[in-house]
C-alpha cells in the first residue's frame, strides 16, 4: 500500500491545509481528479485528522449525531445508562441507524467480520462493537494519529483492531467482510468510483456497505454519477435522514448542552475563543440548520479554523445509502 505523505501540521494553518478538499465540494470534482491532485488531497486530509487526533477532548462528538427518541430507548435496552458518562448519545445514535438500516437483526453479527472505513479516532467502531458483540471488527482511517489513538483506547485483541489505510485502496484481502459501514467519512475521498470499487472488492457476495453523509449539490451529484459505475454493488437505498441529524445539531447547540459545557471549560484568550466557538459551532454543523452566523467576524473564524468552505458550499441534505455486493 502506497503511504501518503503527510504535511508538516506546524508548517501550515487549517485554511491552507482545507484548501486543496475544496473541489471536492465547491467543484464537484469526482473520478476527473488527477493522482498528483488526489494526493494533495488526502495528505491534506490526512495532516487537519492527525491534528485532530492529537487534540481533540470534546468527548464522544464524532459527527453531527442522530436524534430519535426510539432509538435512542432501544440502544438504552441494550446499554442502559450509554449517555450517563461523558456523551451526549447523539453520535451512538447515527452509527446505530447506519447499522440498523441493514437488513440483519443484532444477533446475526456474532459471527460476522465488520470493516468501518474512515474510522477516525475509533469511538465509533467501539460502540458497534458493544451492540453487536461481532466476531470480528476492523477500522480503517489515512489518519495516523487516528489509529493511534484508537488502538490505544479501545483496541482488543483480534475482535476489534484499527489499520492506517487508504478507503480508496484498502489494505484488506478480497471477501474479507460481511458488513462494511462508512459515517461521515465519503465526502473527503477523491474518487468515490475507487471507493466503491475497493468496498465492493473486499466484501463477500451478499454483503452490504451502508453509508452517511452530508452532502453539498455538488457532491450528491458525484455520488449520482459514481453510483452507477461499480456493477458488484446494487444500492437498495437511499434515505434522506436531514431532519433527524438537524435536530441532533441544535440540540448539541444548545447553551445548556454537554458539548457547549465541555467547550466553556477549556482555557483560551478572548480572540481564539471566538474563532473557537465559531469553529466548533460550525463543526457541529450549524450552517446546515441555517443557525450559522453569517457576520464578518464568524465567517473570517471559518475561514481560520479551514472551515471557509461551508459558506462557499454549504451542505444541504444528509443521506443513508445502502447497498449489497453482488456476484
Amino acid at each position: 500500500m502506497a503511504q501518503t505523505k503527510r504535511i508538516d501540521p506546524g508548517a501550515r494553518n487549517l485554511n491552507e491545509l482545507s484548501k486543496p478538499t475544496e473541489r471536492l465540494h465547491v467543484a464537484g470534482a469526482g473520478d476527473d481528479y488527477n493522482e498528483q491532485e488526489a494526493e494533495q488531497t488526502k495528505a491534506a486530509i490526512s495532516s487537519v485528522y492527525d491534528m485532530i487526533a492529537a487534540t481533540w477532548n470534546l468527548g464522544d462528538l464524532w459527527n453531527w449525531g442522530f436524534h430519535d427518541a426510539k432509538l435512542e430507548a432501544q440502544v438504552e435496552e441494550i446499554l442502559p445508562g450509554f449517555t450517563s458518562f461523558g456523551s451526549d448519545g447523539f453520535s451512538e445514535l447515527l452509527y446505530f441507524h447506519t447499522l440498523t438500516q441493514i437488513p440483519l437483526g443484532l444477533d446475526a453479527y456474532r459471527d460476522k467480520r465488520v470493516l468501518e472505513v474512515g474510522c477516525g479516532i475509533g469511538a465509533g467502531l467501539n460502540f458497534l462493537s458493544r451492540v453487536t458483540g461481532a466476531a470480528q471488527l476492523s477500522g480503517v482511517d489515512i489518519s495516523k494519529a487516528a489509529i493511534a489513538r484508537a488502538n490505544g483506547r479501545y483496541s482488543r485483541g483480534e475482535q476489534l483492531t484499527y489499520t492506517v489505510g487508504d478507503a480508496e485502496n484498502l489494505p484488506f484481502e478480497d471477501g474479507a467482510f460481511d458488513v462494511v459501514v462508512n459515517v461521515e467519512s465519503s465526502h473527503s475521498y477523491p474518487s468515490l468510483g475507487r471507493f466503491f470499487d475497493e468496498v465492493a472488492r473486499v466484501l463477500k457476495p451478499g454483503g452490504y456497505l451502508s453509508l452517511v453523509d452530508a452532502l453539498t449539490d455538488h457532491r450528491a451529484d458525484t455520488f449520482a454519477k459514481a453510483m452507477p459505475g461499480c456493477p458488484r454493488l446494487e444500492w437498495l437505498a437511499e434515505n434522506d435522514i436531514s431532519p433527524q441529524v438537524k435536530a441532533a445539531v441544535r440540540k448539541r447547540m444548545a447553551p445548556d448542552s454537554f458539548v457547549r459545557r465541555t467547550f466553556a471549560q477549556q482555557r483560551m484568550s478572548p480572540v481564539k475563543r471566538t474563532i473557537a466557538q465559531h469553529g466548533l459551532l460550525t463543526a457541529l454543523g450549524a450552517p446546515f440548520t441555517g443557525d450559522a452566523s453569517m457576520s464578518p467576524v464568524a465567517k473570517w473564524s471559518r475561514k481560520k479554523t479551514g472551515l471557509g468552505v461551508s459558506d462557499k458550499a454549504p451542505v444541504r441534505s444528509y443521506r443513508h445509502y445502502l447497498a449489497t455486493r453482488v456476484s
